[in-house]
């Protein structure tokens, strides 16, 4: 028997070629990712390209729009609502803006005398009283009314006009009842209970400071219609003596003025149209004077129905 043949085996022809086929595989993704990663980067380009393209051509297509019309297109359906609707409040503003207030109606009687006045001129004191006059188109003996604009709010006070025939005045009074005032009603608690209702047939009240706590109840009532009693226009007096002269004081053409809560104007009733003009012109006066010059800007006489004149303060 010969030497046995013994064979053999390299295991590292397998594992050489295990590792080729490893380092193909690996070399083969990495292949696949950049071959992917390419055509990834073709796509963004062509892509990227498509839209430059479609931007020149929207340009390029705004750019012949405004040239012919004049103004830029709208960039796409929802910007054109809005800008649609920016518009539309725009124009809305500008019309409340712009609508200009409702003029006062007047009647064919005003306008046909109105056409006598000259409103861009001022009139001396005598010439405005007598203009005032001849302008009054009512069928009664109407009222001489001063309508004085003044330099600011909060102005208050007492005047007693020297000749004063308006109305007579309706005077509810707070005090000793025993005193025989004519023309005065004397009030109780009774009375305060009935204004506590909201019941006001007076045009002013006098009182002594002993009722005033019991007014205070009612304060809600008289103070919005300016009724309420206060030291500062003489409708608190003290004493019996004291309230008959507030009394008589009022009823003698003692008047209070003050001007509006949200406006620098005082209205102020001078007297009758049927008065001489000289007793109307004097009441204009006191009452000028009562206010001070430096406060005054501006004065407007007026019937109760008719147009008003201006009056040139100088010649006050």
């Amino acid at each position: 028997m010969g030497r046995p043949r013994i064979k053999t085996i390299d295991d590292s022809a397998p594992e050489a070629e295990v590792k080729k086929q490893k380092t193909s595989t690996r070399s083969s993704r990495g292949k696949n990712k950049e071959e992917k990663a390419t055509e990834v980067k073709s796509d963004k380009a062509s892509r990227l390209s498509e839209e430059g393209e479609i931007r020149r051509e929207s340009t390029s297509s705004d750019v012949h729009e405004q040239d012919r019309t004049g103004s830029e297109p709208p960039a796409g359906g929802e910007e054109s609502e809005l800008e649609k609707r920016d518009q539309t409040n725009k124009g809305a503003k500008e019309t409340k803006k712009q609508k200009p207030g409702k003029a006062k109606p007047r009647s064919k009687k005003y306008q046909e005398i109105a056409k006598d006045l000259d409103r861009t001129k001022t009139y001396s004191l005598p010439e405005a009283v007598d203009m005032a006059k001849k302008l009054s188109y009512s069928k009664f003996n109407a009222t001489l009314e001063a309508h004085i604009n003044t330099s600011q709010t909060g102005i208050r006070g007492l005047v007693s006009l020297p000749y004063a025939k308006g109305k007579k005045i309706r005077i509810l009074a707070f005090g000793p009842s025993h005193l025989q005032l004519e023309g005065v009603i004397f009030g109780s608690d009774s009375t305060i209970d009935t204004i506590s209702k909201g019941k006001v047939d007076f045009d002013l009240v006098i009182t002594t400071p002993e009722w005033m706590p019991k007014l205070a109840k009612v304060a809600r009532i008289l103070g919005p219609k300016g009724l309420m009693p206060n030291p500062k226009n003489g409708t608190i007096a003290s004493g019996e003596a004291g309230l008959q002269k507030a009394v008589e004081g009022f009823q003698a053409g003692k008047t209070e003025y003050k001007t509006e809560s949200k406006a620098p104007v005082i209205h102020v009733a001078m007297g009758k149209l049927n008065q001489p003009n000289d007793e109307l012109i004097a009441n204009i006066k006191t009452l000028y004077q009562t206010i001070g010059k430096s406060r005054v800007k501006k004065i407007t006489l007026s019937p109760t129905m008719g147009p008003g004149v201006k009056i040139n303060l100088t010649s006050l």
